[in-house]
Parts: structure tokens; C-alpha cells; sequence
């Protein structure tokens, strides 16, 4: 299988939760579907959910939760 580095799209702060009390979407290990939210980019106030255009396992993760990323910025390692 091949692993694959997701990158941030646009520059802002990265949430890996969807709300400070919640868990988090996903976890270094986890597997996801395509479409499902792996975490969101927040840029004043507006939200811009991080979904897996594929089907893996997140082997990885490079930044945590509330981490500012600039657009191209690694985000997480996908094993498809």
C-alpha cells in the first residue's frame, strides 16, 4: 500500500476535535472512509472540515489539535 501526506489546503488553525470536550475525529492508526471528516481549519471564525478523499489508515499525524498550519503544510500520513 502506498502512504500518501495530506496537506493543508488553506492557511489557519487545525482542530483535530469538533469541540474542546469531544474526542478527537480520528487518531494516528484509525482508518477512515472516503469523506469522512478527519479534522477542520478554522480561518476567522469560519470552518473548513479536512475530509479523506480516500479510503486507509491514518498512519500518522504532524500537527495537534488547535496547531496553526499554513496552506501545503503536511497535516497527516494516509496508507491507501
Amino acid at each position: 500500500m502506498a502512504v500518501k501526506t495530506i496537506q493543508a489546503p488553506i492557511p489557519g488553525t487545525f482542530y483535530r476535535k469538533p469541540a474542546p470536550d469531544q474526542p478527537a475525529y480520528k487518531a494516528d492508526g484509525d482508518t477512515v472512509a472516503v469523506g469522512e471528516t478527519v479534522g477542520l481549519i478554522e480561518v476567522m471564525k469560519s470552518f473548513t472540515p479536512i475530509v479523506a478523499e480516500e479510503a486507509g489508515r491514518i498512519v500518522k499525524f504532524y500537527v495537534e489539535n488547535e496547531d496553526p498550519v499554513m496552506a501545503g503544510e503536511p497535516l497527516y500520513d494516509l496508507e491507501a
